[in-house]
């Protein structure tokens, strides 16, 4: 027996913000009952854990913490401990794709969009897990 990843899970001091970053980015939608409540009604899961689907690979989860350390990639204080590759089909997507994540509040942290053999930007996210984004 092997076991199969279910999900990546990613740990958080605000739990929906994070996950609302990701499923604007990714356009991912809710597991049932993991949506946002309606504005000003308490948010029980988003205090907690919530989970985002994804049609064509492994879901993401999100797990508040009271604390955790920003990573400080490229300098080597605090490690990314993880990071998501993503990738788009060709240079015109990855512009594309560089814009709407740092519209969505990305911070970009490494460009290398002129590689010829592999263009890739890295990315932080809102609280600081580096992401990237390459040509595949």
């Amino acid at each position: 027996m092997i076991p199969r990843i279910r999900q990546v899970v990613l740990d958080t001091t605000d739990a929906r913000a994070l996950a609302e970053f990701y499923r604007k980015l990714f356009g991912l939608t809710y597991r049932p009952g993991d949506e946002p409540p309606p504005p000003g009604e308490p948010d029980p899961n988003g205090r907690d854990w919530l989970v985002l689907r994804n049609d064509d690979g492994v879901p993401l989860a999100f797990q508040q913490v009271d604390a955790m350390p920003r990573a400080t990639w490229p300098a080597p204080d605090v490690p990314q401990q993880l990071h998501l590759d993503t990738t788009v089909p060709d240079v015109a997507a990855l512009a594309e794709a560089r814009d709407h994540a740092l519209a969505l509040g990305a911070t970009q942290l490494n460009d290398r969009s002129e590689d010829p053999e592999e263009p890739l930007y890295v990315f932080a996210d809102p609280m600081g897990h580096p992401f990237c984004i390459f040509v595949g």
